[in-house]
């Protein structure tokens, strides 16, 4: 088994190293360097063909892509401690928390990295102002997400899980291109200290 990472900031390969330290799992890794072009070598396209990461390769030689796909396949494997939920509600609830953070947050984000920021303009065509039009669309999500906290430890249930993962992941990224959590979200500032302070948070 070899998971193919990528360093900080990137969330995504950072989600399932998380995951893998809540679990308490090590797996060998092997870093790809994005801003180096090295997801669209010819080596790495025959493990992944979409050249993105995560991946991970099975010892079969089977390869898994998608963050929560391959968490979802150490979580069958290693189901304690639980981070898909625990019964019908709790795993609808996470699996729920786990599309809205990805969908309303994460996607607008991703084209205001894309198309505006400046460590991707030497790797792609930019469209400015489509990426500056999705700015509203992040600071919708992260109000509604900061409404819904008002009250709660964690995101999805009483227990932490797969759904605060990716929210903090992706938080992260927000930060690191220039979208920090505003001061007049209380209840998600409050959230993103607890969760930053588990020692997964470091992996």
């Amino acid at each position: 088994m070899l998971f193919y990472n990528a360093p900080n900031p990137a969330p995504n390969p950072r989600r399932v190293r998380i995951f893998l330290a809540e679990k308490g799992i090590e797996v060998p890794m092997t870093d790809i360097s994005i801003m180096t072009g090295e997801l669209r070598s010819e080596a790495f396209l025959a493990v992944n063909p979409l050249g993105q990461v995560p991946a991970l390769k099975l010892d079969e030689g089977m390869v898994l892509t998608e963050t929560v796909s391959i968490c979802r396949y150490f979580d069958a494997l290693n189901p304690d401690p639980p981070m898909f939920g625990t019964d019908a509600l709790s795993i609808a609830t996470v699996d729920m928390w786990i599309r809205r953070v990805e969908l309303r947050f994460g996607s607008p984000l991703a084209m205001i990295w894309v198309h505006t920021h400046p460590l991707t303009a030497r790797l792609l065509k930019q469209f400015t102002e489509f990426g500056e039009s999705n700015r509203p669309r992040v600071d919708e999500a992260m109000r509604f997400i900061d409404k819904h906290l008002d009250g709660r430890e964690f995101l999805a249930t009483e227990a932490f899980t797969m759904a605060d993962i990716c929210l903090l992941t992706i938080v992260d990224f927000a930060g690191f291109i220039g979208i920090p959590i505003a001061d007049d979200m209380p209840h998600l500032k409050a959230w993103h200290a607890r969760v930053s302070a588990r020692p997964s948070a470091a992996a």
